[in-house]
Formats: C-alpha cells, sequence, structure tokens
C-alpha cells in the first residue's frame, strides 16, 4: 500500500518541532500551555487529540490537565471550560475510534489480486 500524503499534518508537524526549538520552556512546560491555548481558543477535539498525544510522551497526566483546567478557569470563563471537557472526551473517543478501525486493518484477510 502506498504510503498517503499529508501536507497538512506535515506543516503541522514542523511547526510544532519550530516551536519546541524556539522557546526556553522543557517540552512538558511547553505542551501545559499548548493545552490552555486549545482551551482559549475552543479548538475542536481533533487539535487535542493531536496533542494530548505528544502531552502523554512528555508525561502530562490527567490530573495535570484538571489543575490546568481550573487554574485558567477564572481567565477564559466556565463556557470555555465546558467546551474544553467536553472536546476532551471527544478527543478521547476519536483516539479510540482510530485505535478499533487500526485493529480491525490488521484482521482483515489480504486479498488476492
Amino acid at each position: 500500500m502506498a504510503e498517503a500524503e499529508t501536507p497538512v499534518l506535515d506543516l503541522l508537524t514542523r511547526m510544532t518541532e519550530a516551536s519546541f526549538e524556539a522557546t526556553t520552556l522543557d517540552d512538558k512546560q511547553v505542551m501545559i500551555a499548548r493545552i490552555a491555548a486549545l482551551v482559549a481558543t475552543d479548538a475542536p477535539p481533533i487539535s487535542y487529540v493531536l496533542n494530548l498525544k505528544l502531552a502523554g510522551e512528555v508525561d502530562v497526566d490527567g490530573e495535570e490537565v484538571t489543575g490546568l483546567l481550573s487554574a485558567i478557569a477564572p481567565i477564559v470563563g466556565t463556557p470555555r471550560i465546558a467546551a474544553a471537557a467536553g472536546n476532551l472526551v471527544r478527543a478521547f473517543a476519536l483516539e479510540e475510534l482510530a485505535g478499533l478501525a487500526a485493529l480491525e486493518e490488521v484482521d482483515q484477510p489480504v486479498e488476492a489480486a
């Protein structure tokens, strides 16, 4: 199977790498700041999916995300926190569905050409 072209995802990856290189924050601090920015901008669930994967890789845990939501609530307000909570739930559902789809692909028999 030919590898799919992903120019937008590739661009986002390069932008993310550049932001890590340009900051004096450590990787964990960057990811916490990015999650705060997602909340503040009312980002869609797919943005959370992409960033939560990276956050997990630098050991940001659920307790820290909950603490972050509590810390920024007075600034962004209840509607943004409620929207973020819903988007986080949707992000986890998207990840789970993607994982199930990947498992189904592995389980599919290969057809002869």
